[in-house]
């Protein structure tokens, strides 16, 4: 493979205004958190060397990142907000953009540290993002190891207008839907958030169900199964029974291994159905009512066919939203984001739509930026 220059894709060629579902800020350093710490913070980082978290689920692969996306100050990809605004906002005509910041406070493991590094990371988002472009809405990072304490964080920030979900590394040390993670659906709801599971995480045990894989395509591969678990317990256990306004995105999970994962759970609840009383209706019906799914990464080549294909078996052309995993790399052409081909409202329902009513988002612009 080759790498380009970041795409130009304004709202003009595009025919909508866009609502972008997963955009990477990234942490520039440990040390761009220093104004949002307490004294005792910053000695400690200072005098332990410690560089932050050192999991990550995105290595130096040729997925990772295009290249151009590399801060001129040296940061990582998606740490620069002028560079964002050039290749993601202003180049994609963008109306608003939700970012994932998926710094890994659920890989460090002084408890105390982890919930001081998510709410200093919160601030960050706020003072450097949020209160910098209007078009910008944020995920809440949280010490999802800790729901109590994750709770608490999303009770102090979770009315600030730029916050719309709670960022949930996909990779957990139990499946979410267990009760331990009540108090994190509980604040949520309270404040009107969705749940956002995304690719990565670092909890310590293995990303497959038979133990370590060698390589990192193993479990690049592999996450969609991670999803497929979290879902799955998210339903079997009550989950969105128990918060029946709950709303969950599965972001970079890509979403052609869903129908046919819902037809063997909607085949085998009704023959299982007496184990788990609390489940009243089909689990399809409940993905229908309660998840989205970010476009990025599209499985195979772009075509429109074989999307509108998917979209008639999952049943629902509400549940695909608009995403460019910036700045990840998963196509070079607007084409390879959203195949050509598709109905003007289908297109709208994919590019905005979708994401407006998921995330709560108000009504919106023209392809001219005019409220």
């Amino acid at each position: 493979m080759t790498e380009t220059a970041p795409i130009r894709w304004g709202a003009s060629q595009s025919g909508f205004a866009v609502i972008d579902c997963d955009v990477h800020n990234s942490v520039p350093s440990v040390q761009a958190l220093f104004p949002w710490l307490s004294r005792f913070w910053r000695e400690y980082i200072e005098q332990s060397g410690f560089k932050g978290p050192s999991d990550t689920a995105y290595p130096n692969a040729p997925t990772s990142a295009r290249r151009g996306t590399t801060a001129v100050s040296g940061g990582p990809p998606g740490s620069d907000l002028p560079l964002v605004r050039e290749q993601v906002l202003d180049a994609w005509g963008t109306e608003l953009a939700i970012l994932s910041c998926d710094y890994a406070v659920d890989a460090v493991h002084n408890p105390d540290a982890d919930v001081a590094l998510a709410q200093a990371v919160n601030d960050w988002q706020i003072a450097e993002w949020l209160d910098r472009d209007p078009r910008l809405r944020a995920s809440v990072v949280v010490p999802s190891k800790q729901p109590d304490a994750a709770a608490r964080e999303i009770e102090r920030v979770g009315d600030h207008p730029g916050f719309v979900r709670v960022f949930l590394p996909v990779r957990s040390p139990i499946p979410y839907g267990k009760r331990h993670y009540h108090p994190i659906y509980e604040a949520a709801v309270r404040h009107d958030l969705a749940i956002s599971l995304h690719f990565g995480g670092a909890p310590g045990n293995p990303p497959t169900s038979v133990g370590w894989p060698s390589y990192y395509l193993e479990e690049y591969a592999g996450m969609a199964q991670v999803f497929q678990g979290q879902l799955m317990s998210l339903i079997v256990e009550g989950v969105f029974d128990r918060f029946p306004t709950l709303r969950v995105a599965l972001v970079e999970s890509g979403f052609t291994w869903l129908p046919p994962f819902l037809w063997r759970f909607d085949k085998e609840w009704k023959g299982l159905r007496r184990e788990i009383p609390w489940t009243t209706r089909l689990p399809s019906e409940y993905v229908r009512e309660h998840v989205g799914l970010t476009l990025q990464p599209i499985d195979g080549p772009p075509d429109a066919a074989r999307l509108l294909r998917a979209i008639d078996q999952l049943g629902s052309d509400d549940l695909l939203m608009f995403s460019t995993d910036y700045p990840h790399w998963h196509f070079d052409e607007p084409e390879e984001a959203l195949p050509a081909g598709l109905s003007p409202s289908l297109k709208r329902k994919l590019l905005s739509d979708n994401a407006r009513e998921f995330y709560r988002l108000g009504v919106g612009m023209d392809n001219g930026g005019t409220p």
